[in-house]
Order: C-alpha cells, then sequence, then structure tokens
C-alpha cells in the first residue's frame, strides 16, 4: 500500500480522500519538494495511527466501532456462524441448568471462551492468508496451533456441560 521511499510522481498513496485535502493544498500553493515530503509524511502518520492518538470517550467509541466490525467479518466463517448459533440455545441454557451463580458463569463462561477462541483462530488463519497462498511450514504449524486451540476450548466446553447436565440430571 504504501511508498518505499519518496515518490514526488505519486503523491497521495492511498483513496481515502480525507488524506488528499492537506497535498492539494500544498500543492497548489506551490511548495518546495521537502514541504510536500513533511505533508505526506505526517498524513500517513495520521491515518496510521489515528486510533493510537484518540482519547477519552471518542477512543473507546472507535474501539468498540472496531470490535462490532470484527464480529462482522467472523460471522462470514462458518465454524464461528455455527457456534454463534449454539450459543443462542446454550447461553439461555446455562441460566436454567446452573444451580448456583457459579455454575452458570462456569456453563455460560466456557461457551463463550469458545466463540473467542475461533475468532483468534480466524484472525491467525487470516494474517497467515494475507502473507500468501504458498505452503510453508511455519504457516501450517500456526493455523495447526489455532485449530488445537479451538478443540481446547470445545473439549473444556463439552466436558464442562456434560458434567452440570450429569450432576442436575444422572444422580
Amino acid at each position: 500500500m504504501g511508498l518505499k521511499r519518496f515518490d514526488p510522481r505519486v503523491i497521495v498513496t492511498r483513496h481515502n480522500t480525507h488524506m488528499t485535502e492537506p497535498i492539494r493544498t500544498a500543492r497548489s500553493k506551490k511548495n518546495s519538494l521537502p514541504q510536500l515530503r513533511q505533508v505526506q509524511k505526517k498524513e500517513l502518520k495520521e491515518s496510521v495511527t489515528a486510533q493510537k492518538n484518540r482519547r477519552g470517550f471518542n477512543r473507546v467509541l472507535h474501539a468498540f466501532g472496531y470490535s462490532i466490525a470484527g464480529l462482522k467479518a467472523g460471522w462470514y466463517e462458518t465454524a464461528f456462524r455455527q457456534e454463534a448459533l449454539a450459543s443462542c440455545v446454550l447461553l439461555p441454557a446455562s441460566f436454567w441448568l446452573g444451580r448456583s451463580w457459579v455454575e452458570t458463569v462456569l456453563l455460560a463462561g466456557t461457551v463463550l471462551l469458545v466463540m473467542i477462541v475461533e475468532l483468534l483462530n480466524t484472525g491467525i488463519e487470516t494474517a497467515i492468508d494475507r502473507i500468501g497462498p504458498e505452503w510453508h511450514d511455519l504457516s501450517k504449524r500456526a493455523k495447526d496451533m489455532g485449530s488445537a486451540a479451538v478443540l481446547l476450548s470445545l473439549l473444556l466446553c463439552g466436558a464442562t456441560w456434560g458434567m452440570a447436565l450429569y450432576q442436575r440430571f444422572g444422580q
């Protein structure tokens, strides 16, 4: 996306319109090339680290928006969608099945843990796929470890629910 070094023929490196205004202004005033470089570096720095420059409620609001975007992106993954639909049944059931607040939290928490680990696994797989489609041993290991984490969270969830069901109905 970005330039490796400054090229005076290519000033705008992104398609965002908010980045082009200061550069157009700098060009229209016929500033020198070093001033254009400063404007370009400043705009690229602001766009890349915009979240780090935010403070207070504005930062929280933008972080919430990024989180919602992550959930929307996760919804396009079949495994996450299946787990989300299962959680629509299991979360209310945890309030019915749990005899104390501790049991309820454990039952609901393991369901949410599966969804969290699935989102992290999807993030790892997406980052690996972003690097390139060619096969690499380290890429395979990273994807396999993410998948193993999902498996362990599913086993924990299943064991917790199994013990709760046995305690409630098996005795």
